[in-house]
């Protein structure tokens, strides 16, 4: 599987997937979570707590965490980017407002200062720092759209970014990582502490179809891979990183919200 840029040679994905040391769960979300705390988490409604652990924050039903297996990172990836709860650098596109919540997968407990840090492609398709690869030319910061914030102690990081667009041979996503332990630094950046997740999220084929016939993303005019196209999307709806997608408005223009609830193996 891979994510090809357009005007280089084809880069093979490495899976990345050691069941044993970097297991990883995605909790149900959308109106099966409706009813479980974690997802209270999110509201900020109380929730029960477990007694045995010294965790304090809110806890799910252990029988709903669903084992699955972590995607590739792909070839776009750029360390040391900005821990920053905005990440568009003034890019065009509708507003997505991320709302991603851990929970370590034995629990369930919500994890508070773990850094979730995102990186996608803007409306034409192209990655900061390896802009040209889909065949446009524009201004190349090295950063827009890259970036990521700490949990708070409700496990929950909330970044704003826009809709992603896409390129040959993917389907619309945003890559995702999960660290613990991490060092803030005075460049605004972090280093160190330890990768516990490496994923990707996914879009509603209805909504990115509505989307996608907009301007500016209308003017992408690479052929557009589908979930059911897709080669690293499996089709497991929220366990395989689909988001929940809610209007922020009446048109596709006024953005949406997404929200997802990543479980990850700590030890």
């Amino acid at each position: 599987m891979t994510d090809t840029p357009m005007n280089d040679t084809p880069i093979t994905e490495a899976p990345a997937r050691d069941a044993l040391a970097r297991r990883t769960v995605l909790v149900a979300t959308g109106a099966t979570a409706a009813t479980l705390a974690v997802g209270a988490a999110v509201s900020g409604t109380p929730a029960s707590r477990t007694a045995d652990t010294a965790d304090t924050a809110p806890v799910a039903a252990a029988a709903v965490c669903t084992l699955t297996r972590e995607m590739t990172e792909g070839p776009y990836y750029l360390d040391g980017q900005y821990v920053r709860s905005d990440i568009t650098e003034g890019k065009t596109g509708f507003p997505l407002e991320l709302a991603l919540t851990v929970v370590d997968d034995d629990t369930c407990a919500t994890i508070s200062n773990a850094l979730v840090e995102i990186w996608h492609c803007d409306a034409l398709g192209e990655y900061s720092g390896y802009v040209g690869n889909n065949g446009h030319n524009e201004p190349d910061s090295g950063t827009f759209l890259r970036g990521g914030v700490l949990t708070g102690t409700d496990g929950v990081a909330r970044i704003t970014t826009v809709y992603p667009g896409w390129y040959r041979g993917r389907c619309v996503h945003i890559h995702v990582k999960v660290h613990v332990g991490v060092t803030l630094t005075s460049d605004g950046s972090f280093t160190g502490g330890t990768e516990l997740h490496s994923g990707q999220l996914f879009f509603d084929e209805t909504i990115t179809a509505k989307v996608g016939a907009r301007s500016p993303y209308s003017a992408n005019t690479v052929t557009r891979t589908t979930l059911a196209q897709d080669g690293i999307y499996d089709d497991g709806g929220a366990a395989s990183g689909l988001l929940t997608l809610t209007p922020l408005g009446s048109s596709p223009s006024a953005g949406y919200s997404g929200t997802l609830t990543l479980g990850v193996e700590r030890s």
